[in-house]
């Protein structure tokens, strides 16, 4: 045996992977760098800064990963593991994967549905089944709402396409409607003058169309009547309790009682 040969092959292999190292190490961090600054140029660029909020984040996570999974497999090929095993390994491991994670590729699908459609926007307030807050994120796989009460809430994007949507957002008005209950033997025109009342009192009340009060229900212990107006979106919640509290502090004066539910019972000797 050669040794000499035999010294010298090792020493130039060692170089080589030395080589293959220092490589992938520095592909690796000018691969972040340069991810990080594509990242940042194309989500201020004019053309991103026109896209609807939603659009822009799911389009910079796509690129994101997109643009990881090309430094991945670069930085394995400079360690000089051939492409052909490369692509059969991802193969293999893609169709493990795809059967394992049939819910993130269906909520990957749902997600550019809920981009390409827009059913809601960031900003919008929606509910879906149980669920319901504002959106205050939309990724690839999920959607994110803050609740009212300030809870984080992570919806699959599955959930979202295959379910009713309602959007609370998209109109500038909304109508109020209020269910008042009244004792029976009320005089129905006091009550419907009291509530009208109240309601020009606050300016947010719309008055095209105008506010109306009308008998919609006769109740086993009680008549409900209902209040209904327009009012801006953004006036919705803060006018409802406001008209709740002064309807039922006129109500007090104007000596109109709200029942409670009761039973008579007539016994028979």
């Amino acid at each position: 045996m050669d040794w000499n040969l035999f010294w010298n092959n090792l020493l130039a292999e060692c170089q080589n992977i030395a080589i293959r190292l220092v490589s992938a190490v520095l592909l690796l961090i000018i691969g972040r760098f340069l991810i990080k600054f594509v990242v940042k140029k194309l989500s201020g660029s004019k053309l991103m800064g026109k896209t609807d909020a939603m659009v822009h984040q799911f389009v910079m996570a796509f690129v994101r990963i997109s643009l990881y999974v090309i430094l991945a497999a670069s930085i394995v090929a400079i360690l000089g593991v051939p492409m052909a095993s490369i692509v059969a390994v991802i193969g293999s491991i893609g169709l493990a994967i795809s059967l394992a994670v049939q819910g993130a590729l269906g909520n990957l699908a749902s997600g550019i549905m809920l981009l390409v459609f827009k059913p809601f926007r960031i900003g919008d307030y929606i509910e879906s089944e149980e669920y319901s807050g504002t959106v205050s994120d939309m990724g690839v796989f999920y959607t994110t709402l803050l609740s009212t009460d300030n809870r984080t809430v992570v919806i699959p994007n599955k959930l979202l396409t295959e379910s009713t949507i309602v959007n609370y957002s998209t109109q500038e008005k909304r109508r109020l409607d209020i269910q008042l209950d009244v004792a029976y033997g009320s005089d129905l025109e006091l009550v419907k003058q009291t509530v009208l009342e109240v309601a020009a009192r606050h300016g947010e009340v719309l008055n095209d169309p105008s506010p109306s009060v009308r008998l919609t229900e006769m109740r086993d212990s009680s008549l409900r009547v209902t209040l209904k107006l327009w009012c801006a979106n953004s006036d919705y919640w803060a006018l409802k309790y406001s008209l709740l509290e002064e309807i039922l502090e006129e109500f007090g004066n104007a000596g109109i009682d709200i029942p409670f539910p009761q039973l008579d019972v007539h016994v028979k000797k």
